[in-house]
């Protein structure tokens, strides 16, 4: 349990310190998680019918299958962050002020909602259900004994995991914050170079096919890396388009 909830506490941290430092407008939040939920919608609606075939073709592990991942994340989410945010613009409903939360808006519906909440309920849930003298505890615990060893892994070896695991996420965090925050300045500024830097960050999804084969340490260190090369970059990229005029961004003469 102490994964998502490390996790949910870091996303709503990032919202409460964009809140204080922009005093962003909270309906971005509401708009980020359109964006999340229809580019998660139409991933599944990809997948279900076509993953079978494409592990099929090109194996569990192998740079096709890479492709698959990296391509759907990139034209869905980072596609479709970019799509909201320039409806934002076009109904008035997003300013300079809003772009960083706007990128944190993303990561918290995918980090501390999808991915943090929901587990932390199911983890609660078990963990109540374990500790009764039960017919269906025992069940309960057949099932993930089975299905989830990991959940009854020794301490030492359980920490390696949270630690692992959460490092994923924060990882997710800066990525999601850094294509979104692109994303929104690029449809403010109308700026569509920016949103071309931002693409190819969705591309981060090609390496999860190979997790198991490299290692969850060195696959998890690798993301991170990228990850932190994507929040420098939405970092340095619009101070090459924009120049700064009393604290915010203009757009260049």
């Amino acid at each position: 349990m102490l994964q998502p909830a490390i996790v949910i506490a870091s996303c709503v941290g990032l919202l409460l310190y964009w809140r204080r430092k922009r005093g962003f407008q909270l309906e971005v939040i509401w708009y980020a998680f359109i964006a999340y939920a229809a580019a998660i919608a139409l991933k599944y609606a990809v997948q279900l019918p076509t993953i079978d075939a494409v592990e099929g073709y090109f194996g569990d592990v192998s740079v096709g299958l890479g492709v698959y991942y990296g391509a759907q994340t990139m034209v869905f989410e980072v596609g479709l962050a970019f799509a909201t945010a320039w409806y934002m613009v076009k109904k008035g409903r997003i300013l300079r002020k809003d772009a960083e939360a706007y990128g944190a808006g993303l990561a918290f519906w995918e980090n501390a909602v999808l991915l943090g909440a929901f587990p932390l309920i199911n983890l609660v849930t078990y963990y109540g259900i374990l500790t009764t003298n039960s017919s269906l505890a025992q069940t309960l615990y057949n099932q993930l004994s089975t299905n989830s060893p990991g959940l009854f892994d020794p301490a030492s070896q359980a920490l390696r995991s949270v630690a692992l695991g959460t490092l994923e996420r924060i990882s997710s965090v800066m990525i999601h914050s850094a294509w979104g925050y692109l994303c929104a300045l690029a449809a403010i500024y109308k700026r569509k170079t920016l949103f071309l830097v931002a693409l190819p960050m969705g591309l981060v999804d090609f390496l999860v096919p190979f997790a198991d084969s490299i290692g969850v340490a060195v696959f998890e260190v690798a993301v991170f890396v990228l990850a932190a090369l994507s929040v420098y970059v939405a970092w340095y990229a619009p101070r090459r388009l924009l120049e700064a005029e009393n604290g915010d961004f203009a757009p260049r003469p």
